[in-house]
């Protein structure tokens, strides 16, 4: 199932709670030995890997209320253990813990943080 959303910037994409905003890597339709691949082949695997685009906050923690301590200013702010994928990242994750939306007629998938099973990171992996 996708989601098509037209919106004008994708900064404007605000990631919730321990989701992963992902642009799936092109896959080749050749394997290494030159045999084309036929459509859908693609489809059964069960891992996939892409770049991370955006992050949410991670894992919310709850506020310790202090009942002792009237005088102090009660504040609602709601702390985060923030999560191991950073923006740029390459992550393999499960395919069928993603849900794929669509925005700017390309494909982003959001992966809840426990599907993703293993993250690279390096400097220059965006420059193959």
């Amino acid at each position: 199932m996708s989601l098509i959303i037209s919106e004008k910037d994708l900064k404007k994409i605000i990631i919730v709670g321990d989701r992963v905003l992902i642009k799936p890597k092109t896959f080749t339709d050749k394997t290494k030995s030159g045999l084309f691949l036929p459509p859908g082949v693609q489809e059964k695997e069960k891992l996939y890997s892409g770049y991370v685009i955006k992050v949410g906050p991670g894992y919310p923690i709850p506020t310790i209320q202090e009942y002792d301590e009237p005088w102090k200013e009660k504040t609602d702010n709601v702390k985060y253990v923030p999560l191991q994928p950073q923006v740029g990242d390459l992550a393999v994750y499960l395919q069928q813990s993603s849900y794929e939306i669509i925005f700017k007629n390309e494909k982003y998938l959001i992966v809840p943080h426990s599907a993703i099973l293993m993250l690279i990171r390096d400097e220059g992996l965006f420059s193959e």
